[in-house]
């Protein structure tokens, strides 16, 4: 039994289960005893010594900071050494990555970098994306690409066109429309003055000069001073500098639903049914029409029950004679092909620039083939086939026939 005195609390050593059998005190006690030499009644000190002997049988207070500090630094160390990966790691000592779940197989790992190879072979990218990682002053880019956006109007269509832009390129237009290209004007009042209307044209040249004179024309020489609104392909739609000044003039990206969204609004839409392949002939195939694909403007046309004005253009194939082309590495660039005229690459950028061929430009009577066929029509493949060759073949015969009033065989391009 102790002799303590029974009005003074119990020591919390002493109430503890756990310490070994004998007659010699364990070194806790030895410690314990110890630390309470010389205690004071003092309540202050009473409770440090509370405090203190929380800790029971270690022997040792609670640690301050400074010495707590020094052995977990000795304890924590190997998370600071560097650990060797092998050769082939991949991640630098002392840096940190995710480490997967799961690694591919080397036979995984091969089937991977094939599907990617043919992903990357069959895809077109966007133009001015890729170009410019192959461009190295990608700051003059920017500002190549910002010039076409200089002085925009405040407000603009669904579309992008910008009627202050639109005003600012009309000089030159009228410059190359009657100076230039001199061009005849045939049978414009066939556009409706009024209303929705599908105007389907044949495609030359290099660069989207015809579409251009077609805006021009029927913005010019038409009694409504209508305002149509061209398909434009995306080769040249995603061009640098050129792109962007065709959408703020009027041009839209060639997709079915923008052409039926302005049909709906009753707006002239243009439409060039060859295509890339309009753009791509060379001076030997110059007006032979390519096929109209699949007949995407009957089926339009059918939709909203909107005419359909055939055009013959004549002079764009000798504004930008095309005798050659290269394609081995136009894809790598986003391009089909980089074209050969007379003057392009030879001249550089001037090169693009067209010869001063004499033009005519002939509308063909409306075709109302909604009023004809029904609505319903536009589900009909082979109906739909069909109105398109022979609207091909009606704007064929009217090329022919510009091309037999011509003066001078020899040097068209320049007599007309």
């Amino acid at each position: 039994m102790s002799d303590q005195d029974p009005t003074m609390p119990a020591d919390p050593a002493d109430q503890r289960v756990d310490e070994p059998s004998g007659d010699e005190p364990s070194p806790s006690r030895q410690a314990s005893a110890a630390a309470h030499v010389g205690r004071d009644a003092d309540d202050a000190d009473d409770a440090d010594d509370a405090d203190f002997d929380e800790y029971g049988d270690s022997g040792v207070g609670a640690p301050d900071a400074t010495t707590w500090a020094r052995d977990a630094r000795g304890d924590l160390q190997f998370l600071e050494d560097e650990v060797y990966l092998g050769e082939e790691a991949v991640v630098p000592p002392g840096e940190y990555a995710a480490v997967p779940s799961s690694m591919p197989g080397e036979a995984d790992g091969a089937e991977f970098a094939e599907l990617e190879r043919r992903i990357d072979a069959d895809r077109t990218p966007m133009f001015p994306v890729d170009l410019r990682r192959h461009l190295p002053l990608e700051a003059l880019w920017r500002r190549w690409r910002a010039l076409a956006m200089w002085g925009r109007s405040d407000v603009v269509d669904d579309f992008g066109r910008d009627p202050k832009a639109t005003a600012r390129w009309e000089w030159l237009l009228e410059f190359l429309y009657s100076k230039w290209f001199r061009v005849e004007c045939q049978g414009v009042d066939h556009v409706p003055a009024k209303g929705r209307a599908v105007l389907v044209a044949n495609h030359a040249g290099t660069l989207p000069y015809d579409s251009l004179m077609l805006v021009h024309a029927v913005r010019r020489d038409h009694r409504a001073r209508r305002d149509v609104r061209p398909l434009v392909e995306d080769p040249v739609f995603h061009l640098p500098f050129l792109g962007p000044i065709m959408n703020r003039i009027g041009g839209v990206r060639a997709d079915p639903d923008n052409a039926e969204r302005l049909l709906l609004r009753d707006e002239l839409v243009a439409v060039f049914p060859e295509g890339e392949k309009g753009m791509g002939k060379l001076w030997r195939d110059r007006y032979r029409l390519q096929r109209f694909g699949r007949g995407g403007f009957v089926r339009l046309a059918l939709r909203t029950g909107a005419p359909i004005i055939p055009v013959a253009i004549v002079g764009a194939e000798e504004a930008a004679p095309m005798v050659g082309k290269i394609t081995w590495f136009a894809k790598s660039v986003g391009i089909p092909w980089v074209p050969l005229t007379a003057t392009f690459p030879w001249l550089g950028p001037a090169g693009l620039l067209p010869l001063p061929s004499k033009w005519r430009i002939r509308f063909g009577a409306p075709i109302d083939v909604a009023a004809r066929y029904g609505r319903a029509a536009a589900d009909d493949r082979l109906l739909v086939n069909r109105v398109a060759d022979e609207i091909r073949t009606g704007i064929q015969t009217s090329i022919n026939e510009l091309l037999g009033t011509r003066r001078s065989p020899i040097l068209p391009a320049f007599f007309g």
